[in-house]
């Protein structure tokens, strides 16, 4: 490297160098906003299922995406890169449409305190093809259909997914 150090890897495995069985991330605030929270991804039948908490966030729908990047340092998240699309070429969608970015995990229903929960099964996610990538928050409701990212606005939660 330029200045002589060493380069910085992030290291997203377990500490004890076992299997990876579950992703989990702190969502931390971007944009300004005062959002945090949590997001689990565990293995099931039918892909991964998909646990998102957030506390502090405006009332209403909010999208949730996993982006392509595990990299949350940019102040306003942009640093995460572009959703998430193993199927290269795909159109933005939500988490049951037939065409749909391998991100894209629909809305979280924010309640009138500030807390919300998002709880759903995506048949092409796993464990693995999470880990190293990020989960982020918007500002907006997903539409579920316009690209790239639904019309959701700001990122105001970020986290990076590290297996455990």
């Amino acid at each position: 490297m330029a200045d002589g150090g060493s380069p910085k890897v992030a290291v997203v495995g377990p500490a004890d160098g076992g299997p990876v069985s579950v992703a989990v991330a702190t969502l931390e605030p971007k944009s300004g906003s005062k959002v945090t929270g949590t997001a689990r991804v565990t293995p099931s039948a039918s892909g991964a299922v998909v646990l998102v908490t957030v506390q502090d966030a405006s009332p209403g729908e909010h999208g949730v995406h996993i982006h392509e990047k595990g990299d949350c340092s940019d102040p306003a998240a942009m640093s995460a890169g572009a959703h998430f699309n193993p199927n290269q070429g795909a159109h933005h969608g939500g988490p049951n449409t037939p065409v749909r970015h391998g991100g894209d995990l629909g809305n979280i229903n924010v309640n009138a305190t500030g807390g919300g929960l998002l709880v759903v099964t995506v048949s092409d996610l796993s464990v693995d093809n999470v880990v190293g990538r990020s989960v982020v928050v918007h500002e907006k409701q997903d539409d579920l259909h316009s690209d790239p990212a639904g019309n959701s606005g700001a990122r105001i939660a970020c986290g990076v997914m590290r297996g455990e």
